[in-house]
């Protein structure tokens, strides 16, 4: 899309991915990724198994894991980096996202503006 990766993943968010897949008593294709209204900034990211592929996914293949993103979201994740981080208090996934404009204290929603496609090279 663009030239530019809709989402990309660091080592480490791979190979929990890899962890979360090999644990599921299900036939997992991969993780969907995508954005939903609520929280009190406005959004927050949502993750799902993916048992059948959706054509009308974005997928990215990436450190032997496949992400599929969510159509409607894609705009709102356009050149996110996906992490895993642990820290003294908790892990879980953390989003970089260049199109987050502001989160909550709690970290659990962010406000995100769309891509702009024009500025997008």
């Amino acid at each position: 899309m663009f030239g530019l990766k809709v989402i990309s993943l660091t080592d480490a968010a791979a190979d929990r991915v890899k962890e979360i897949m090999a644990g599921s008593d299900q036939a997992v294709a991969g993780l969907r990724v995508g954005v939903k209204n609520g929280g009190c900034a406005g959004m927050s990211y949502t993750m799902d198994y993916v048992e059948t592929a959706d054509p009308k996914d974005d997928v990215v293949e990436e450190k032997g894991v496949k992400v599929y993103v969510d159509p409607k979201a894609a705009l709102f994740l356009l050149g996110t980096t996906m992490d895993f981080e642990t820290t003294k208090l908790s892990s879980g996934f953390v989003f970089r996202n260049p199109n987050q404009v502001s989160a909550c204290g709690c970290g659990e929603s962010v406000e995100l503006r769309p891509a702009k496609i024009d500025a997008v090279g």
